[in-house]
């Protein structure tokens, strides 16, 4: 038995040769198929962490949580009136004595050193307290008593070496008479000494402030 001729002009498949059936994008005119694998499991993958968390951000960015650079310390405070005080009498003492001791060295006094113990109270005591007028007005004060104290320092000193008696003696047995003898030898640049002291704190502590 012959078999059937096939009628000629069969319908062929379209182009590519696959199939309309069971095609998911068959039906989906000018959409892109899907890209073909290149081979490299790893082509694909995002950049392996660095490690530095800040690595991506562009040149100018700044901290995270909106701050600029983190931890920015703080200026020091220079408004501690109580410590300013504190720190003008320590001065004041100090400067007092070394004020005396000079004194005493040579017998006589110095204007430039009294104002130069005003200077360092008033300095020391805005340094650390600020411009307070508190502090200034304290700084003065203490400056007029290291001048006084440098005073009878320098006078206690000449007068044990009048005496030939050791220092403390004269300090601890006979203070009445070494404040006896300033109250004699007193004069106006005692006073002016007292004075320079003052304003030269007050100088000073401008100067810091």
């Amino acid at each position: 038995m012959s078999q059937p001729v096939q009628p000629p002009n069969q319908p062929q498949q379209p182009f590519g040769g696959q199939p309309v059936e069971g095609n998911p994008y068959a039906d989906q005119p000018g959409q892109p198929a899907p890209a073909a694998p290149t081979g490299n499991p790893y082509g694909q993958q995002p950049p392996a962490p660095t490690g530095n968390p800040f690595a991506g951000q562009q040149p100018g960015q700044g901290a995270p949580f909106g701050g600029g650079a983190p931890f920015a310390p703080a200026p020091p405070a220079r408004n501690n009136i109580l410590l300013g005080v504190a720190v003008a009498l320590g001065a004041a003492i100090v400067a007092g004595i070394l004020y005396g001791v000079i004194a005493g060295s040579i017998e006589r006094e110095v204007g430039y050193a009294a104002v130069g113990v005003g200077f360092l109270v008033g300095f020391a005591a805005s340094k650390v307290g600020g411009s307070n007028p508190a502090v200034i007005a304290a700084s003065a004060v203490f400056s007029i008593g290291a001048v006084y104290v440098g005073q009878l320092v320098g006078i206690s000193m000449i007068l044990a070496d009048v005496a030939q008696i050791p220092f403390s003696e004269v300090v601890g047995d006979h203070f009445d008479a070494v404040t006896k003898a300033w109250s004699q030898e007193a004069d106006f640049m005692t006073y002016l000494f007292l004075g320079l002291g003052a304003v030269a704190a007050v100088g000073g502590a401008k100067k810091a402030g």
